[in-house]
């Protein structure tokens, strides 16, 4: 590029080429003034203290303060509400846990382990409107609270889940017990014709000892499971004629005797009230009837003392 410069006092003109490293030599030397410049104002910003400028950076400085402190408001008010929520978490479940203490049998204020239960924490109804509060208002003025508080409500959180584990234990337990105990009748509409304990035989006339109960009824009548369990022996005896034998675990095991049918093999699961037999009058009997009884560990029970309690259940429901 050629530049041709034209003077008025001598009229002469000159001629400027300008080639490409005159041109990078005149970029560079631009980029080193405007940077000279900005080093040079902003040690006579620092030295003199220039009133406009110290104006400005104060001014972003507080814009920036504010966004940071309207964002740190925001999210603790947001974490109150959280916290907020946890706690009407936390009176739910008290409420609850103090139900299911009173079905698990254990009594309001009981301590499991070194926990203490909702029932010792918090007594009585509780309620009202739902009314959400702000950070300040809840009195929690920093980060550092809201993080404390709320380490509280973990540590509350882990004993409410101890509590509630313990209480289903203790409830499966029961359900287990309710479910293999053999406390339902196993035949309906039928009258005790003997009991147990020492009796004269009805065969032999001596007294000898009965270790069962013996339900009048008629021929083919409906035998139930008295638990839930499993099928031992479903066969012919000498003494118990058809006889069939239910494991229900724990110890726990229950005879049919002098069936006139069976219903079930040996090795099948049975539930509570389920169809196995028809009442007879097989093997060493006088009459038709439901010989039935309890054993545990092999030591006959007194049959009476499981349907009790099985009557007790039925009538509270």
């Amino acid at each position: 590029m050629h530049l041709i410069l034209v003077s008025d006092r001598m009229a002469t003109a000159k001629t400027v080429t300008l080639t490409p490293r005159l041109l990078l030599a005149l970029g560079l030397g631009f980029m080193a003034l405007v940077l000279a410049g900005a080093v040079a104002f902003s040690w006579l910003t620092v030295r003199f203290r220039l009133p406009l400028v110290q104006d400005l950076v104060l001014a972003v400085q507080r814009q920036e303060t504010q966004k940071t402190q309207d964002f740190l408001r925001e999210n603790l008010n947001v974490m109150a509400a959280r916290l907020g929520d946890m706690q009407a978490q936390m009176l739910h479940l008290d409420a609850m846990g103090e139900r299911l203490s009173v079905l698990a049998g254990m009594k309001s204020g009981e301590k499991s382990g070194d926990k203490v239960t909702p029932a010792a924490i918090g007594k009585g109804g509780q309620g009202g409107p739902l009314l959400p509060v702000s950070v300040q208002e809840a009195g929690i003025h920093s980060a550092e609270e809201l993080q404390r508080e709320l380490e509280r409500m973990s540590t509350l959180v882990d004993q409410r889940v101890d509590y509630m584990r313990t209480l289903e234990n203790q409830l499966m337990d029961r359900r287990i017990r309710q479910v293999l105990l053999p406390t339902s009748l196993p035949i309906q509409g039928s009258g005790v014709g003997s009991g147990f304990g020492v009796r004269a035989d009805p065969i032999a006339g001596v007294s000898a000892m009965h270790e069962g109960v013996d339900f009048s009824a008629e021929v083919g009548t409906p035998v139930v499971s008295a638990a839930g369990g499993v099928v031992v022996e479903a066969d012919r005896h000498p003494q118990y004629g058809n006889l069939i034998e239910i494991d229900h675990g724990n110890g726990f095991t229950t005879r049919y005797a002098h069936l006139s049918k069976i219903g079930v093999r040996s090795g099948q699961l049975v539930k509570r009230g389920q169809l196995i037999a028809a009442s007879g009058n097989t093997g060493r009997s006088t009459g038709p009837h439901l010989h039935f009884e309890v054993r545990y560990q092999g030591v006959a029970q007194n049959p009476a003392r499981f349907l009790q309690q099985g009557s007790q259940v039925a009538s509270r429901r």
